[in-house]
């Protein structure tokens, strides 16, 4: 078996405009998330609770970059194409929680949660 590239280049686009991502990205496309339910007597089975599909990610904060209109962003389509030639889709995207600029790095740690992600590999 023929060793294959799992890690490296990736990008990141919001509504198609490009960001300048650093070294993290946590994608999770689940819309469920499941929990064990155990009893006295056992397992009784799980529950399962609605979540959003989310993509956390480190940007670096350029002269083109505006912090305060990121705090505005709903409805975006954020787009994560990573080494592996998958890329996932965040439809209806929203920035959530807080915003803080690491001065000293010059970063930006962002997080979108939306309605639902697609995968596609080329």
């Amino acid at each position: 078996m023929a060793l294959e590239r799992v890690a490296g280049t990736a990008f990141i686009k919001v509504d198609g405009e490009q960001l300048a991502l650093r070294g993290t990205a946590t994608i999770n496309p689940q819309s469920v998330t499941r929990a064990g339910i155990a009893g006295m007597d056992g397992p009784h089975g799980y529950k399962e609770e609605p979540r959003l599909p989310s993509i956390e990610l480190e940007v670096g904060d350029r002269l083109d970059f505006d912090l305060t209109k990121v705090g505005t962003w709903t409805g975006k389509t954020v787009t994560f194409e990573a080494a592996t030639g998958r890329t996932y889709v965040l439809a209806d995207a929203f920035q959530s929680g807080d915003l803080s600029l690491n001065g000293g790095e010059g970063s930006v740690t962002l997080k979108f949660e939306g309605a639902s992600m697609r995968t596609f590999t080329s």
